[in-house]
């Protein structure tokens, strides 16, 4: 008896009519397994077993195979995605829709899902010996640190899309250094050649449609061949030394120049120096021989004696030694003015500093009326 007869208490599943809890699947398929047993051996039976009632229970039992089946297979589509990762989905090999992070279904034998990263960072290493623009072998080995940014594109539109990431590695790496000297690949410009590889590999992989980002690439190792390490060597070493040298010179110049150029300043400020000098003293004379030719023109007679004074005084002054040519006599008088005036020794006694003290003053006395008489005496030779 069918458990949806009158009378029928049980349903397939083991449990009764009444009950709310929900079916054991373990048991369900127990049972399933007994029945089929059981109909398996009753359609070999005995003599008292008929046709009618083998086709009776396999018809009974082909609803909870189906069942079963159904339940199976719709367990079969149920999946998890990460947070960290998207899942393309294709629908008869024709792609339906991309899902994120949680629980899904898709009816399996009919959706196909690829599950791919997207957040986390991949790392792509190659090394290769390539040619620089001056024609040199070089050997580099770089990394490239890479993401998915478009899951679809990764699994659909390239179908390997690492193998199209070193291919286009290798070509986007070779292009920059071929345009690189290879000083410049070796020690100067390793940054620079990583950022232009980092961009031509990025337009590549955009014009693939690729999904792929590069995050960055690191020149990791830039070195000349094994074969000629040692005369590079030797090159890097010169250069090196160029560079010291350069810098010694540097330091010598940066020192020396500010020392003549401050001499320079201090020769420049004496000279505008001097030079104020010279003038104000020029200035001065000329305004002197202005005012002296004022008086002149006055008093002729008193500024010509005055000046014939003044330039006695000045001849007489760098003198140390004078005659006299004394009236009424024959002698002419010697005064040792430098001897004078050094004075009489400290073992001397009072009278002889007397005498020597009176003696200044007489030829001093005796010159001054010889120069008033002579003095007269052109004045009155120029008064007839």
């Amino acid at each position: 008896m069918s458990w949806n007869e009158q009378g029928g208490d049980k349903d397939p599943w083991g449990g009764r009519k009444g009950d709310q809890a929900p079916p054991d699947i373990d048991e369900a398929l127990k049972r399933l397994k007994e029945k089929v047993t059981a109909f398996t051996g009753k359609r070999g039976g005995g003599k008292g077993s008929g046709f009618g009632g083998g086709m009776g229970s396999a018809k009974n039992l082909l609803p909870i195979v189906l069942s079963g089946l159904l339940i199976l297979w719709a367990l079969g589509g149920v999946y998890q995605v990460d947070e960290k990762e998207q899942a393309v989905i294709l629908r008869l090999g024709e792609y339906h829709n991309t899902v994120g992070s949680g629980l899904h279904w898709n009816p399996p034998l009919i959706d196909t899902v690829t599950t791919i990263g997207v957040t986390e960072e991949r790392q792509y290493s190659t090394r290769g010996l390539m040619l620089t623009q001056d024609e040199n072998i070089v050997e580099v080995a770089l990394s490239v640190q890479y993401n998915i940014t478009n899951a679809e594109d990764f699994v659909l539109r390239l179908k390997t899309p690492e193998t199209s990431l070193k291919q286009a590695t290798d070509s986007a790496l070779r292009h920059v250094v071929g345009s690189t000297g290879l000083d410049g690949v070796i020690s100067t410009q390793r940054e620079q050649i990583a950022i232009a590889t980092a961009e031509r590999l990025q337009s590549l992989l955009d014009i693939y449609s690729s999904g792929i980002n590069v995050v960055k690439i690191n020149i990791e190792d830039a070195r000349p061949p094994n074969e000629v390490k040692a005369a590079y060597d030797d090159v890097i070493e010169a250069r090196e030394d160029l560079e010291r040298l350069v810098n010694e010179a540097q330091a010598y110049s940066n020192g020396i120049i500010p020392e003549a150029r401050g001499e320079a300043q201090r020769l420049r400020e004496e000279a505008e120096g001097y030079s104020s000098q010279v003038v104000s003293k020029s200035e001065g004379e000329a305004d002197r021989f202005l005012a002296l030719l004022a008086e002149y023109t006055r008093a002729p007679e008193v500024t010509r004696e005055r000046l014939y004074i003044d330039a006695i005084e000045q001849v007489m002054t760098d003198s140390t030694k004078i005659l006299l040519d004394t009236e009424g006599g024959n002698n002419m008088l010697y005064l040792p003015l430098d001897k004078l005036g050094q004075g009489a020794p400290a073992s001397s006694s009072q009278r002889g500093s007397e005498t020597n003290n009176e003696m200044i003053d007489r030829v001093a006395n005796e010159v001054i009326e010889k120069l008033q008489r002579r003095g007269n005496q052109v004045q009155s030779e120029r008064r007839r």
